[in-house]
Order: structure tokens, then C-alpha cells, then sequence
């Protein structure tokens, strides 16, 4: 390895808590963003809100604690309906939405759980901010339209535009503003009931100066940097609604095939209007071509049918609309049935009685459907033994009849009923009918040896029932139950051969199956019925299918696998197997379940276990992995950034785990410790390479003796030195015991900024995005400001605010109170730390560690109000200890304040700021350190004190506290 990595040897185990639970934790949440916020000035009321231009990038992260490390879960709910993504960052720390759009905005949850306690939930609401073009069209007084449209008329211009936030309209005639009551024949004015989306201009009795070009400019306020938009519109004397014509017929009635052209003329309109085309089915065909007013649609076809509408729209009055019928001929689907005379119940045929023969087909346009009969191909009239009618459309449609009163020898033969269009081009559609002494009606049954049907599962089964008769009709097939669908999930299927065909047959299909004959092809009779029953077998379905045990060696396992359904049940049997060698076998009396015991593991009783239960279809398998690896450590992330002994080049790195079911097994003898470097830009990727070395870097291995067991719970630490800076890291860790090696785990570290967990140096500038993982306070009235001056709003107040950073960079950032409107005096903004760890008691004797917290303030302007700082101790979080304060007018340059703390346990600092009496009153902090030890007095601006400062240099003793810095508990 290229780099020098130094495994510092020295393990440490802390045991936080009690009960055995150590530093388990439930998880704890909270949502910080970087993406492109926009900067506004909005009344936020007490939620969060971050507000976002559409097509920015959404940036949000989740900050999560608690011990297992927490899964993490992005949801979002718009009203009552819950949006989940599609993304793979839905289970990530940030989730980022690229080009977001409005209806993207709502409200965004981050889930944490780690399997104690409740879940921890924390929401933001995200508004996206927008502004599409705006609108402008012209409506009249209803009932005043003359031959001039507009002459001396009341006139409206309507402005619609969509935004978010509520635009604001202004209107102009030419380059005069437009404001009410700036002229009496002008009234503007918005509907009450538009919320305002909508400005209308009203024009009262058009006079001539009333003629000309009309600009409606929508706003939002220059917010998120959305420009303003405009439209204009000139209103003339020619002015006039849109009306059109269309050069068709209606309805259009072509046949299959043919090219159609619909022809839309504008007749009237001024402005010319725009021509579109629509269909009420849905979109226009695919192969529709559109030349203006001109739509072809070549090749028709069936699905082509429809309305079409030319819509004719200029924005003034109401659009107009011309629609036509599109008829495409067809005719399909030609049955028969033969009906024996209705007033004998006989379903047979005879010479003397009467029969009827019924011809049906779907036929569009229906009204010229015609149909003709032939007996043995010479044409048929209707006459009195003869009679031939057409039944009522609204009973059957597209339905003929032939009835043969008093059957004669001589009438047996072949009838043809002969379906066609009038218009012509469509394929006749034939039917033949025979009738003759073998004419039967039909009869159904079930061959023995067909039901009942057993068969397998995966098989493919034929379920047949066998139909006599002449002719013979289609045939039904069902399910016995109403309610259960086919296996094809239809209801009912159709066969012409009486054979029913399942392929890949499934348990469920097992049942009882109804064939039954239809009236279709056939005699128009009670329907014949059959029933097939269908039973499948299946192998047993078991549980567990798998199970891992892990044990340590010389202790027992006991193994059971249970039945959970089977068929044929009778006649099940068992095997127990560790891998090939055959270890007992059984049958089942009345008992579900069997079980093997090992009594004592050793290293040849490790492997998998398998037991089959069998029976007539196969078997059903439980299978059980007996390991004695340990399970995986679970590193502990809850420490921010765990850097000590930081130094120019490297910086080291204190890695914290516990151990995950430390007495599942045997004892953890060692830990395999392996690290290597990645890249920053490649540390989501597993292959990774380092320097200017190709290929994945090989991993630097050392292991670390355990000495005695590991309790459910201990911290355990091992420091890593010699980490270059800034490089990330690979870490991962494996337990050791005499079985071998256990489960890995593994984690990235890398460098950032100086937050120790166990506090010696602290510096920010608050120059990184996520501002030094400082967090606005939910409970305060409005948020601190990350701004540069080179970055900051060109309509910035003046007389107030810093000019440059600490620094004296106008690159530089710094945090700010902005109270400009809507704030009002007394509101306040808190800047809230992250949280800094001191390090444990040090049980050999008592020290007190003092730090000096200091920062950079600016306080200028006439209006100027309060800048306080607070000190909040873990567990305490509702007592807030003051450490300084400040008001007033401080002048045009930065100040420094110093203060001496000994926080006794881990501890957070809160910057609250207060707004004065006017505009002129920002606030600016930068460069805020915590160092060790005490703030050197030589060190004191020599005008602190008359800066008006409370405590500048103040010494906050709390509880008495041992701090160790060095991390040592006790070696194993």
C-alpha cells in the first residue's frame, strides 16, 4: 500500500446504560437541506418549508441517531394520497430530485427505525415555486353582440396565468400604466371566486382610445429570480369571435380502407384563429396527418370510428366547434340457431309441427344490414309456409328469421341466409343451415374414464366432454362454483370440440368443472349440462423452507419441519439429511411435524441440514444451515465526525462498534481489521482505485485480540492513526472464533471538518454546504441565512449588514438574520449546534476540561435588536443556560466574543437573534471555534468591553466534570 496507514493498537470497550442494553438506542431524526432553496421572504408560521423553483434540484438529507444503525425511508403524502418513489434514494440519507416539478411539492417524511422503540418521523413541506405564461382573452356582455362586436359595448380582457405564489397582474394600454380609477371608462377588478388566479379589465361603452394594444404583465415578485411574463393583445373595431365550417357530411360513412379527409374553414374571427382537431374517444390516430384545418387519416379502420371536433380559438368570446361522425362498415360474428316448435315440448324436430331458423350477425351502420335466404342454393321468398321476418332491433339486433309452418319431407335441405350491406364493398357474410331427418337436438356426456381427472401440478390436462347432435353447438365452459373464474380469468370460455385445455395446471385449479351447450350453431333449447371434477396433486408445502441457526460448539440444536398442505396427505414420508448422508427416516401417523436433534455440535456437525417430506407428487423440503460463525459487528455512526489527534497532513479516526449477538456463538476470540483508500468521488462505488494506481485497491489487513467475553451492549473502540487527509476509507471488520470467520461488516469514513466526539478543536467558517451541521430551530419564528456579499440579493436593505466576511472576502460566507418585511420586532431566529461530545469520566482521578468558545459578530444598523447565545446540556433540552448577550448598534465592522465553558456532559450552543424596531437591524455571525482550554485574557480585544457586550469573556462552570480526552477505559 502506497499510503501509510497506522493501526494504532489499542482496543477500548465502554459499557454505556445498564440492563445488558449497553448503547442501543432508539433512532432519532431530523431533516436538513442543501439543494437550491431560494431565499424569500415568507411568513413560515411554525413549520418548516422549503420553497423551491421548479426544474431546480431538491436536495434533503436526513440526519439520523440511534444504535443499531437506523434504516432510513423517504415518503411523501400530497393530501391524502402517499406518493412513493420510484428511486433508489427513497432508502438513502438524501434524497435528491433532479428538474422537480409542481406536483413534486407536498409534504416530504423521512421514516427511521432500528427495531427499538417507535419509529422516528420527521416531515418538511416543500413548495415549489412557478410562473407560466399568462393568458389574456376578451368576453362581451352577454346578449349585446351586434354586427361590430365591439362597437360601443362593454368590453372584458381576462388575465389567467398559473403560479405559485398568487401572481400579480398589472395591466397597460401602450405604455400607459393601467391603475383603477386612473380612468373612468377603465374598472379592474378580480372574481371573488378565482382566489386570485384571474385580473380582469373592464372597458365601459368602447370610445376610440379604448382601440389598442393591451399588455397583462404577471408577477410573482422577482421570487425564487422567476422573471415577470407578459402577453399583449390588440383590441380593434374588427375584432370578433372565431367561426368556422366544416366541408363533410355528417355522418361520414366509409369502408375499411379508404383514405378520409375532413376539411375545417374559419369563416370569422379576428384575430385569425388557431385550428386543432380532437376526438372524443381519445387522441387522434397515430397515422393522422394534420395540414391546418386539414385532417387524413389514411387506410381506416374499425377502431378509427368516432366523433371528431374542429375547434376554432383566437381568445375572444368562446371557442367554436364543428363536429362529425366517422361510420366505418363492417360486418362480423354470423351465428345460428334452430328453435323446434314453441306448443309441443318435444326438442326434436317433426314432420307436421313447426321450426325456425335464426340468422344473426353484427353488421354496422345497422340500418343497412340486409339479408337474403336460399334453400339448397336457389333464393327463398317469404311465403305462407315460408314466412320470413327481421326481429325487433331493440330484442336482437341484426337478426333474420325463417319459419317453416307445417314441416313437409320435401323442405329438408340446406338454408342459406346471406348477410350483406347496401352500400357494397364489404365481404358477404354466409351461414348454412342443414335440416333433414338427421337434424338432432344436442345431447352432452362425460367419457368414465375422464372424470374424475387427476393430475400434477405443472401439468397440462384436457377436461372433455363429448357432444352428439346435429349440428353441433359451441360449447360453455364454467366453473361448478358462480363466483370462481376460469383458469384464463374469464368467466366462461367457448370451445367448438367439447375439450376444455389448462396448461401448467395450479392447486387452485382443482374443483369442479361445468360444461353445457350454447343455443349458438345449435338448437335453441334448455342447454344440455355435464360435470367434470379436476383434482390436483401437489407435494407438500413445508416450513421452514430455510432457517439459519448459528451455535457455538458442544451445545445442542433441535431442527423441525413442519406440513402446512400436501395432496394426496395419506401416505407421507420423511428424510433427514446432512448433505449427502442419510441420517433418519419416517412416515407421518397423525402428527404434522418432525424433529432431529443434535446433541452435542462439533466442527463435522456444521453443514446443512435437509429434510424431505415426500408423498405420490414429489416433495416439499426444509432446509437448515447449522454455522457457527458470528454474527456481524454493527459499527456505532452516533459519534459526529470521530477525529483526534488532528494534525496538518493525516488526521486519525476512532472506530466504535458493538457486537451483534455477542453469546449466539463462541467466544469472539479476535477481530479482522481491513481498511484501504478510496477515492472522495467514488466512495458510493465498490471498485474503487487510489492515487493514480488503476484498478481496485487490495485491503490492508491486522487483527485485533479480544481478551475475555464480550458483553450484549459495549462499546468497543479501536484508533486508527496516519489517515491522509482529506482521503476516505474503506473499513471493514470481522469476528474471529474457533469455528473462523464471521459475518463482515462494512463502512466508509472520511475527513471532515474538526467535530470530535470526544471535543478538543471545533472551527467553522460556515464556507461547506452543510454549514458545519448547524440546524435552524424548529420553535423560533424565521431561519438564519447562509450569504456571501457577492452572492447576496441586489435589493438588499441598505445602512445595515456586513460588507465582507470576517475575513474581509466578499466570497466568504457568513450567517444572518434578514429583517426586512414581513418580520416584525420581537421575532426571533435560532441557530441550534450540532451536538459535541466530551469524553467519559476518567475513573482515576478528577479533572475539569475548560474550553473557550468563540465567535464573530455584527451588529450594525439604526434598528438593530438582540444576539444571545445559549448553552443546552444532553438531557436537559427545556433548560437553555445563557452565555452572552448583546444589543444595539455595535458599528460598520466585525467584533470578537470569547467565553469560558465546562460543559459536564455532551453539550449544544444556540445563536438566538431578535429583531429590532425596523429594517435597518441585520445581524451576522462567522468563525465560530471551540478549543481546549481557556481563553487567554492577553488575548481580549482591548474594546470589547465597550462594545456593549455582556460577558464577553465569561467563565460558565456547571457540574464538575472528569474528562478523559485520551480514549481509555480498560485494555482487553
Amino acid at each position: 500500500m502506497d499510503v501509510a496507514i497506522g493501526l494504532l493498537g489499542l482496543l477500548t470497550v465502554l459499557l454505556e446504560g445498564s440492563s445488558g442494553q449497553g448503547v442501543y438506542a432508539p433512532p432519532t431524526v431530523r431533516i436538513v437541506h442543501s439543494g437550491l432553496a431560494c431565499n424569500i421572504e415568507e411568513e413560515r408560521y411554525s413549520e418548516r418549508v422549503y420553497t423551491i423553483r421548479e426544474g431546480e434540484t431538491l436536495e434533503l438529507t436526513c440526519l439520523v441517531t440511534g444504535h443499531p444503525r437506523p434504516q432510513i425511508r423517504w415518503t411523501k403524502t400530497a393530501g391524502s394520497a402517499s406518493d412513493r418513489f420510484q428511486d433508489s434514494s427513497v432508502f438513502n440519507e438524501t434524497l435528491r430530485i433532479s428538474n422537480i416539478q409542481r406536483h413534486q411539492g407536498g409534504r416530504y417524511y423521512c421514516k427511521a427505525e432500528n427495531g427499538l422503540g417507535s419509529p422516528a418521523i420527521k416531515s418538511i413541506r416543500v413548495d415549489v415555486y412557478y410562473l407560466d405564461d399568462p393568458i389574456v382573452t376578451v368576453h362581451q356582455s352577454i346578449g349585446e353582440a351586434k354586427e361590430q362586436f365591439y362597437y360601443e359595448r362593454t368590453v372584458f380582457l381576462r388575465c389567467v396565468a398559473n403560479s405559485n405564489p398568487p401572481v400579480r397582474y398589472s395591466w397597460r394600454r401602450g405604455q400607459e400604466v393601467l391603475l383603477q380609477g386612473s380612468d373612468k371608462g377603465v374598472e379592474i377588478y378580480e372574481p371573488f371566486f378565482t382566489q386570485g388566479e384571474t385580473k380582469i379589465l373592464k372597458l365601459k361603452n368602447l370610445r376610440p382610445q379604448d382601440y389598442a394594444n393591451y399588455s397583462c404583465i404577471a408577477s410573482v415578485r422577482n421570487v425564487c429570480s422567476i422573471p415577470d411574463k407578459m402577453v399583449s393583445f390588440r383590441l380593434s373595431n374588427k375584432t370578433a369571435s372565431p367561426s368556422i365550417k366544416l366541408l363533410v357530411d355528417d355522418p361520414i360513412v366509409v369502408n375499411p380502407g379508404e383514405a378520409i379527409t375532413l376539411v375545417c374553414v374559419t369563416t370569422g374571427g379576428e384575430p385569425a384563429p388557431s385550428l386543432t382537431w380532437v376526438r372524443s374517444a381519445g387522441i387522434l390516430p397515430e397515422k393522422t396527418v394534420l395540414n391546418g384545418g386539414t385532417l387524413t387519416i389514411p387506410a381506416i379502420t374499425s377502431e378509427d370510428a368516432g366523433t371528431y371536433s374542429c375547434i376554432a380559438n383566437n381568445n375572444v368570446g368562446n371557442p367554436a366547434k364543428k363536429s362529425t361522425n366517422i361510420i366505418v362498415r363492417a360486418l362480423k360474428k354470423g351465428r345460428f340457431w334452430i328453435t323446434p316448435d314453441p306448443y309441443h315440448k318435444d326438442d326434436n324436430i317433426q314432420i307436421g309441427r313447426e321450426v325456425k331458423i335464426s340468422c344473426q350477425v353484427e353488421a354496422i351502420p345497422s340500418e343497412e344490414l340486409t339479408f337474403s335466404w336460399f334453400k339448397n342454393g336457389r333464393p327463398l321468398r317469404s311465403s305462407e309456409r315460408m314466412v320470413i321476418t327481421q326481429t325487433d332491433p331493440d330484442v336482437s339486433p341484426g337478426t333474420t328469421n325463417l319459419d317453416i309452418i307445417d314441416l313437409k319431407f320435401t323442405d329438408f335441405g340446406t338454408y342459406t341466409c346471406v348477410a350483406s350491406l347496401k352500400g357494397g364493398g364489404i365481404s358477404d357474410i354466409s351461414i348454412d343451415v342443414n335440416i333433414s331427418s338427421s337434424t338432432v337436438p344436442p345431447n352432452l356426456t362425460v367419457p368414465q374414464e375422464k372424470s374424475p381427472l387427476v393430475t400434477r401440478e405443472g401439468d397440462t390436462i384436457e377436461l372433455q366432454c363429448q357432444v352428439t347432435g346435429k349440428p353441433k353447438p359451441i360449447i360453455l365452459w364454467s366453473r361448478a362454483d358462480k363466483e370462481v373464474a376460469m383458469p384464463d380469468g374469464a368467466m366462461q370460455t367457448e370451445s367448438y370440440d367439447g375439450i376444455l385445455r389448462i396448461v401448467n395446471v395450479s392447486r387452485e385449479m382443482t374443483g369442479t368443472y361445468r360444461c353445457q351447450t350454447s343455443q349458438y350453431n345449435g338448437f335453441n333449447v334448455k342447454p344440455r349440462e355435464a360435470l367434470v371434477q379436476l383434482i390436483v396433486q401437489y407435494p407438500p408445502a413445508v416450513e421452514p423452507t430455510f432457517l439459519e441457526i448459528r451455535q457455538g460448539q458442544g451445545r445442542s440444536i433441535t431442527m423441525s419441519c413442519r406440513v402446512l398442505r400436501a395432496y394426496p396427505t395419506r401416505v407421507l414420508t420423511y428424510e433427514w439429511r446432512l448433505g449427502s448422508k442419510l441420517l433418519r427416516t419416517g412416515q407421518f401417523d397423525v402428527q404434522d411435524s418432525t424433529e432431529y436433534t443434535v446433541g452435542s455440535l462439533s466442527r463435522d456437525s456444521y453443514g446443512i441440514y435437509n429434510c424431505n417430506i415426500i408423498n405420490e407428487a414429489g416433495a416439499g423440503r426444509c432446509s437448515f444451515l447449522v454455522t457457527g460463525k458470528a454474527y456481524a459487528p454493527e459499527f456505532y455512526y452516533d459519534t459526529y465526525n470521530p477525529l483526534w489527534q488532528n494534525r496538518p497532513r493525516v488526521y486519525s479516526y476512532s472506530l466504535q462498534w458493538t457486537q451483534m449477538n455477542p453469546d449466539a456463538v463462541d467466544r469472539i476470540l479476535a477481530y479482522r481489521l481491513g481498511i484501504r483508500q478510496i477515492r472522495a468521488t467514488s466512495i458510493a462505488g465498490p471498485e474503487v482505485s487510489m492515487g493514480n494506481t488503476a484498478g481496485q485497491q487490495r485491503w490492508w489487513e491486522q487483527e485485533i485480540t479480544v481478551n475475555g467475553n464480550i458483553q450484549k451492549g459495549e462499546l468497543i473502540t479501536y484508533n486508527l492513526t496516519e489517515l491522509i487527509k482529506p482521503e476516505a476509507y474503506e473499513v471493514r471488520l470481522t469476528p474471529i472464533t474457533r469455528f473462523g470467520e464471521g459475518d463482515s461488516t462494512i463502512r466508509v469514513i472520511k475527513y471532515s471538518a474538526p467535530v470530535n466526539p470526544h471535543l478538543r478543536e471545533f472551527h467553522c467558517g460556515f464556507e461547506d454546504g452543510n454549514i458545519c451541521l448547524f440546524t435552524q430551530d424548529d420553535t423560533d419564528n424565521f431561519d438564519w441565512t447562509k450569504q456571501s456579499t457577492a452572492t447576496r440579493d441586489t435589493k438588499y436593505t441598505p445602512n445595515t449588514g456586513p460588507n465582507a466576511d470576517r475575513t474581509g472576502s466578499k466570497e466568504g460566507f457568513y450567517m444572518y438574520i434578514e429583517t426586512s418585511r414581513p418580520r416584525l420586532e420581537g421575532e426571533k431566529a435560532r441557530l441550534v449546534s450540532p451536538v459535541f461530545s466530551v469524553a467519559p469520566k476518567n475513573p482515576y482521578g478528577a479533572t475539569n476540561t475548560a474550553y473557550c468558545f468563540s465567535f464573530y459578530y455584527h451588529m450594525y444598523g439604526q434598528h438593530i435588536g438582540s444576539l444571545n447565545v445559549y448553552l443546552r446540556l444532553k438531557g436537559q433540552t427545556a433548560i437553555e443556560n445563557p452565555l452572552w448577550s448583546s444589543s444595539g448598534n455595535k458599528g460598520q465592522h466585525w467584533n470578537q466574543a470569547r467565553v469560558n465553558i465546562n460543559p459536564p456532559t455532551s453539550f449544544q450552543l444556540i445563536f438566538e437573534g431578535i429583531r429590532g424596531p425596523g429594517i435597518e437591524g441585520d445581524i451576522a455571525i462567522d468563525d465560530v471555534s471551540i478549543v481546549e482550554g481557556e481563553c487567554m485574557k492577553s488575548d481580549q480585544p482591548a474594546n470589547n468591553l465597550r462594545s456593549g457586550a455582556v460577558g464577553t469573556l465569561a467563565h460558565i462552570r456547571l457540574i464538575p466534570v472528569i474528562i478523559l480526552m485520551s480514549v481509555l477505559s480498560h485494555q482487553r
